[in-house]
């Protein structure tokens, strides 16, 4: 199974990940970091595949993905 990881100190919530996502299992979630930015988050792991668009397109490598 696949792993997501997002750092939250480092996600600036610019959507790129949901919106590249082809499982369309990213989300921006309602939690804020400490800059106040809503972080993405993955929403249902289990049907994550590790394609790695998510990684590929975050501007600030915040995302690890593990599969």
């Amino acid at each position: 199974m696949s792993k997501i990881t997002v750092d939250k100190n480092v996600c600036k919530g610019c959507s790129l990940c949901v919106e590249y996502c082809p499982k369309k299992i990213m989300r921006i979630g309602e939690t804020t970091n400490n800059a106040g930015y809503k972080t993405a988050e993955c929403a249902e792991e289990s049907k994550c595949i590790a394609c790695g668009f998510c990684y590929t397109v975050c501007p600030d490598t915040a995302i690890t993905v593990k599969g």
